[in-house]
């Protein structure tokens, strides 16, 4: 067995539990090893109903003395169970799970495990997970992972998996230098790899989870310092015309531009005038005004004679662009072509798309990573625009570079780096910051609630809905897990559906979902088709909706506040009054503090640098940021410091051995050359 042999290499492993695991993701053998558990339970000591607190997740003894209620509601099945203790009552619900009812039989003594809630002033606990007391009893203090899950697959079949694979040996090689180890006090690769998924201590966790987030680190940057030295400084190709046209077009706007996009644009028109080719970074925090600098640039570029290009994360988001650089040049008087080009076009409209972009060579064209695909040829590309995906950067202009073009490179993103951790990050780009909003946007306003303030929150959506304005739900999870206790999409929305007036539609959007129907859904929540979007943290950089007005996010502990920011920004982009609930689920001080942060401030730079301030050293799940980079455990604030020893150790290793030709380096430079393998692999080039 290799870390390339197909994952149905594991035993107990089949056709169709090889499909499932495909779901997530894993295909290989070195997929399941690093698809690493998403959080851990610690399951309480169990306790009498009598002995609960409001807002806990619980495990309470339940003796039935009657059996379950199966009520039918317009529009689901509903099963409620009632036990006591003393003068305390408390109930369980269970929605579209009819069958508990033959599974609780009275007299007998189970363990349920939930969170615990009012609901009509009596304790409850919604879709709690059922125990025998043995079966309670053998989980009782244990630290257990839990996983991302797609429907089909339990958390058990992971853990079978994982287990399995840990066991080949033979499969584990340590690519660190041992004096680099001892420098800065790693464990083993192979130790961390068991620790990560199945620690023995919260100790273990922490030291496991260090040695693979620098890892992480380590060899993105390191990729990216030697693609530097091969892309040095390219000339720049290109003459642009040196006269007003730019200036003209924003005296035509409905309004002013900022002082930090004038700026940006300023920078930008430096560059494309300078010798050499541009490789800059916006860093412009949510509604700051980026789509309208980009429209500004591409059209100075296609004023000279030259195409231009920008790339966008999501299919939906590029139709967007689309319509509204239209849009822009009807309103300026352009007659620039604008083309369109992703991957669900039909073979005839991706023909017709390569065919102009053939033809003219002044064109804005608009796409996902269509744009770097081996049958577009493009005519005299000067600019290219990444959206939100910062990652494309150096393979990108790779890419391009293979088609022996050489355009200038503009990447913006939305998440607010600190400046430190940006030159780190992207050390081969010169940075823009956009920290100002649009006058014309009202200040979105903000409020941190408990559980007990859902019907509110409901009947405030409702309100909104009836003034013709939309809202997002945002949960953590797309599936109830078989142990963390947090809202999912699926199962909210059948609820949501039950609580909200029926002629309001209400669906449901996450990650797992095939692009076509997601891009879909998020059509229809353009148009105003979708009221109501409950959606995992997938619309991040998702489309503009000026019309929806109401953020409400489940359990907003568990995200950190950077992304947090991002969800917030989802909403605020129209002239109405925009509103973001954070509804948090925790009893925990440090929660409510981290969440007063975003609360009072929509500054993201701000609130980034704050957040960072709090962070303690086991609180590293449910905190990632928007994840551009797609690291699968580091975080870029709170793990600053294995940054910034990832970036010395990579200047430090190049000065010493730029070819990695010395013996002890070999390990380090077979896993390189992997790792480089892999990522091309991900960006399908």
């Amino acid at each position: 067995m290799e870390l390339n042999s197909p994952i149905r290499a594991l035993k107990g492993i089949g056709e169709k539990t090889e499909q499932l695991f495909h779901k997530i993701g894993v295909y290989t053998i070195r997929d399941i090893l690093l698809y690493y558990p998403r959080d851990y339970v610690k399951f309480p000591a169990a306790k009498d109903v009598n002995e609960v607190t409001l807002g806990e997740t619980a495990a309470v003894f339940v003796r039935l003395k009657r059996a379950p209620l199966v009520k039918k509601t317009r529009r689901m099945m509903v099963t409620t169970a009632f036990a006591e203790a003393g003068v305390v009552r408390m109930q369980f619900v269970w929605f579209r799970m009819p069958y508990i009812k033959n599974m609780l039989t009275p007299g007998s003594v189970f363990v349920l495990y939930g969170k615990v809630i009012t609901k009509n002033n009596i304790l409850t606990m919604e879709q709690p997970k059922i125990y025998t007391l043995e079966q309670y009893r053998s989980l009782e203090n244990q630290l257990l992972p839990i996983y991302s899950l797609s429907f089909g697959l339990t958390n058990h079949a992971v853990k079978k998996a994982v287990t399995q694979a840990l066991e080949e040996k033979q499969l584990f090689s340590e690519y660190l230098p041992a004096e680099i180890r001892k420098k800065y006090d790693f464990i083993p690769y192979e130790e961390a790899l068991r620790q990560i998924h199945f620690p023995d201590s919260m100790e273990n966790l922490i030291t496991a989870r260090r040695r693979l987030v620098f890892d992480e680190f380590f060899f993105f940057l390191l990729n990216m310092r030697m693609q530097k030295e091969i892309t040095q400084k390219e000339k720049n190709p290109f003459t642009f015309l040196d006269d007003s046209f730019v200036k003209d077009l924003t005296k035509k706007l409905p309004y002013p531009l900022t002082n930090a996009q004038k700026n940006t644009l300023e920078e930008i028109q430096t560059d494309l005038f300078s010798p050499y080719v541009m490789q800059r970074l916006i860093q412009g925090d949510v509604g700051s005004g980026k789509t309208i600098v980009a429209f500004l640039a591409m059209a100075e570029v296609s004023h000279s004679g030259y195409q231009s290009a920008i790339m966008a994360p999501t299919e939906v988001l590029a139709r967007q662009h689309y319509e509204t650089f239209k849009e822009n040049c009807e309103r300026f008087g352009l007659s620039i072509p604008i083309i369109l080009l992703t991957g669900s076009l039909t073979a005839k409209q991706k023909r017709e798309a390569y065919e102009k972009i053939a033809l003219y060579k002044n064109a804005m064209i608009i796409g996902t990573n269509a744009l770097i695909q081996e049958k577009v040829i493009y005519q005299n590309l000067a600019l290219v625009i990444t959206d939100e995906q910062h990652r494309f950067g150096v393979k990108q202009r790779e890419a391009f570079s293979e088609k022996g073009i050489h355009p200038h490179i503009l990447v913006m993103s939305a998440t607010p780096i600190p400046r430190t951790l940006a030159l780190i990050l992207y050390g081969d780009l010169d940075i823009s910051v956009m920290n100002e909003v649009p006058a014309k946007r009202l200040p979105i306003k903000n409020c941190v609630v408990s559980t007990a303030y859902r019907p509110k929150a409901y009947n405030f959506i409702q309100n909104e809905v009836a003034k013709n304005h939309q809202a997002y739900i945002i949960c953590p999870l797309v599936e109830s897990s078989e142990n963390l206790d947090c809202e999912n999409v699926v199962d909210y929305t059948e609820k949501l559906k039950n609580e909200l007036d029926e002629r309001i539609q209400v669906a449901c959007l996450h990650g797992k979902m095939k692009a076509e129907e997601k891009n879909k859904l998020m059509e229809q929540f353009l148009n105003n088709e979708i009221q109501v979007l409950v959606s995992t943290t997938v619309i991040e950089v998702g489309v503009n909706v000026p019309n929806a007005t109401v953020m409400m996010i489940e359990n907003a502990e568990r995200f950190g506040l950077a992304q947090l920011h991002q969800l917030r920004g989802r909403v605020g982009r129209g002239d109405a009054q925009s509103y973001c609930i954070m509804i948090n689920g925790s009893n925990s001080k440090q929660a409510e503090k981290r969440l007063s942060i975003l609360n009072h401030s929509n500054d993201g730079f701000f609130i980034a640098s704050e957040d960072l301030k709090l962070r303690g050293p086991g609180d590293f799940f449910g905190i990632r940021q928007s994840g551009d980079m797609q690291f699968k455990l580091g975080d870029i604030y709170q793990d600053a410091d294995l940054l910034q020893k990832a970036s010395e150790l990579c200047d430090e290793l190049l000065e010493e051995d730029a070819a990695f030709s010395s013996e002890k380096n070999a390990g380090l430079k077979k896993r390189l050359e992997s790792y480089q393998k892999e990522q091309f692999q991900k960006l399908n080039l």
